[in-house]
């Protein structure tokens, strides 16, 4: 019998974890990206509803609650651990998941859907092809699969989401304690030698060259789409049409188009950070996730907004050292952080990014953008592979 939790109604799930209410700068800040707030909220109504068919809302609590529990994250998992009770799911499967005994759970298909969440959060540059036949190999349909897949990526997003707005939440109480820094030029002089922002450049297996990627599961064809499914492609972009990775996310529309409004809002809203520095986020978050087609095509972007790729040559070598400014190196310092340590996000990161200049609009871009590729990394790298210019 399903029942219906008490949080599971919730107006905004991310407001409610943080927590955040009106009166709060950070809230405000939040608040003014409507978009974003209500398309990431869209997203989590849509990835738990009972209307999603081969993955049960109680198995895809379980994946929510293990992510909580990996993730260091204890607001979030009381939140999935009370709607698991909601649902009935039985105690001593709960208490495996919250205690990390989940080995005890045996080789059986809850075990694979865990396991399986693992490698994405941890490491999801092992979502390899290997790993999404141990889903089929449990029963999943291509739609089921995709549903775990956008399930698991959402709440890599969320999760750094949530650590970045209660940074910045906390940053706010200690706000006549923080010293800006004057904001050093914001790239190299001609004397660089950096290569032009149109080069090649290839670096330890990444490259700004335009990639093509290919799925190792079957895609929507065009001609059959539902209505459904076509309003979400065009959503996302004129050429998602095109493409075998939206193809493949077509599988359930719904999802895809709640994501295609966030990734949408976040990374092409008017005002705030600078798009190229959005980019920048984006990039860094991808090189460190090892996404080589993510990494590629933000690469790219951010030359186009920057007119410059001196910045990209230093996160392709390493990316947690990279900047050619005080603000950029801040900027690059908080991405990597929250791409690897979400739990450890604090005060002092939100108050090194204010030092250099940026506002509290510009850091709630920031977190929004790597967040967003904490999402798009995992549904990249678990999905299909990248095809390189001589493959293809």
């Amino acid at each position: 019998m399903t029942t219906t939790s008490p949080t599971a109604d919730l107006a905004d799930v991310i407001d409610h974890v943080v927590p955040l209410s009106p009166g709060q700068s950070t809230h405000a800040a939040r608040h003014q990206r409507t978009k974003v707030v209500a398309a990431t909220q869209g997203s989590y109504d849509g990835l738990f509803s009972p209307a999603i068919e081969g993955i049960s809302v109680v198995e895809r609590l379980l994946v929510a609650f293990h992510t909580a529990v990996l993730s260091k994250d204890n607001a979030l998992a009381t939140h999935y651990r009370d709607r698991l009770v909601a649902e009935q799911a039985g105690s001593s499967i709960i208490e495996a998941v919250a205690t990390g005994a989940t080995a005890a759970l045996g080789k059986g298909r809850v075990a694979t859907l865990l396991g399986f969440t693992t490698k994405l959060i941890e490491r999801p540059i092992e979502g390899d092809r290997e790993a999404v036949q141990t889903l089929v190999d449990a029963g999943l349909t291509t739609p089921a699969i995709v549903a775990l897949g956008q399930l698991i990526a959402y709440l890599s997003y969320q999760v750094r989401v949530v650590a970045g707005l209660r940074a910045t939440a906390a940053a706010e109480l200690h706000e006549t304690d923080m010293v800006r820094l004057p904001e050093a030029p914001t790239q190299r002089g001609p004397e660089s030698g950096a290569p032009a922002p149109r080069s090649v450049i290839k670096i330890n297996g990444f490259t700004n060259e335009v990639l093509d990627w290919a799925s190792w599961l079957d895609t929507v064809k065009l001609e059959d789409a539902t209505p459904e499914q076509v309003a979400a492609l065009e959503e996302m972009s004129p050429i998602a049409k095109r493409s075998a990775y939206f193809l493949l996310l077509a599988h359930q529309p719904e999802i895809l188009l709640q994501r295609s409004i966030a990734f949408n809002a976040i990374m092409f809203a008017p005002g705030g950070m600078p798009r190229a520095e959005r980019e920048l986020g984006a990039t860094v978050e991808s090189r460190i996730n090892g996404c080589v087609y993510c990494t590629s095509v933000h690469a790219q972007r951010f030359e186009q907004l920057a007119k410059r790729s001196d910045v990209i040559v230093q996160v392709f070598e390493d990316p947690l050292t990279a900047g050619t400014s005080a603000r950029e190196k801040a900027i690059v310092r908080f991405s990597a952080e929250l791409t690897l340590r979400p739990s450890m996000l604090s005060a002092s990161h939100i108050q090194a990014l204010q030092a250099v200049g940026l506002t509290e609009i510009e850091v709630l871009d920031l977190v929004h953008s790597v967040a967003l590729f904490a999402w798009a990394n995992r549904l990249m790298l678990n999905f299909g592979e990248p095809i390189f210019p001589a493959e293809a």
